[in-house]
């Protein structure tokens, strides 16, 4: 008799648990492991995305994961595979080489994992959260643009501390490039290199100015490489009233360093880091208990500049 009673248990147990398996949800919630591939974990804009992904994950009670990829598209393709042999239940890749992670990408889901692209794209992952490139070149250019026009006359040699070792995030480039020649014209672009951590945004700086000693304008592909670029100005006492240092992002560390005193870091863009991990926190959840979406879920950060006055007047971060 109580062989029978445990029987009807199991069969009733099971019966319960296999909507959650149709849909895609493989543990109950409150059990789940999501985890975090980092392109590069240097990069203070990744430093907050992880951030909000983690305080999310700890308020969903999910186990949050975090690999760095260091920028080495072999090691994020092992990463990657690591995490499927561990089973998770979601992954967040930020993606060096989407080409290098697309078949990983169909073996995740295969298995019922939930993946979602987060700052550049993975055409086959479930979502994505990511940038328009394009446009956030454009958005960054315009803050330099408005520096050259209204604080140089319309004029000025500029340096563009690119993330062209990326491929997506040339266009990010491109948009930064574009628009400076674009609205205000008299400008020249002296040096477009790649270089999007703070050490080598300033080792880019330093020896731009040697051969450019003219430059009055920087402005990173992100605040990252922008930091760099702002302490070499610094050290090399270049650091004049009309001198302009910019970037994206809109990063912990651009913000504290507007605040410095007699501070050339004018500009940046916020594209909101935290919530964003937060956010893709909150569709790995809904993807495992609610089911996978029919058709890839895409949203764009939100972009919005942020000027050096509006941080020291208090009406940006209020």
């Amino acid at each position: 008799m109580k062989k029978k009673i445990l029987l009807v248990f199991l069969i009733a147990l099971v019966c319960l648990t296999l909507p959650l398996v149709a849909k895609g949800g493989k543990e109950a919630k409150g059990s789940m492991k999501f985890a975090f591939s980092i392109m590069q974990l240097d990069n203070p804009y990744f430093i907050a995305v992880k951030q909000g992904f983690e305080d999310r994950c700890k308020e969903l009670g999910v186990e949050a994961i975090i690999v760095d990829a260091r920028y080495d598209v072999a090691k994020q393709v092992s990463d990657v595979e690591n995490l499927i042999m561990q089973n998770v239940d979601g992954m967040m890749i930020a993606p060096i080489d989407q080409n290098a992670l697309q078949p990983l990408v169909e073996t995740a889901k295969a298995q019922g994992i939930a993946v979602v692209a987060e700052a550049q794209p993975i055409d086959n992952a479930h979502g994505m959260h990511i940038v328009n490139e394009y446009e956030y070149g454009v958005a960054i250019g315009t803050n330099a643009a408005q520096w050259i026009n209204e604080k140089l006359g319309g004029k000025a040699e500029v340096i563009i501390i690119s993330q062209d070792n990326v491929e997506p995030v040339i266009q990010r480039g491109n948009g930064i490039e574009d628009t400076i020649l674009k609205l205000a014209p008299g400008s020249k672009i002296v040096a477009r290199q790649a270089g999007d951590t703070p050490e080598l945004g300033m080792k880019i700086v330093e020896s731009v100015l040697q051969t450019h000693p003219n430059v009055k304008v920087i402005t990173g592909n992100n605040d990252s490489g922008a930091l760099g670029g702002y302490e070499a100005v610094k050290a090399l006492g270049k650091a004049t009233a009309d001198f302009y240092v910019g970037g994206g992002d809109a990063t912990a560390e651009a913000l504290a360093k507007m605040k410095e005193p007699n501070s050339v870091y004018r500009a940046t863009v916020d594209i909101l880091p935290y919530d964003t991990g937060a956010a893709v926190a909150d569709m790995l959840y809904r993807f495992k208990t609610e089911g996978f979406p029919k058709e890839q879920e895409v949203v764009y950060f939100p972009m919005k500049p942020v000027w050096q006055e509006d941080v020291l007047s208090g009406k940006f971060g209020n």
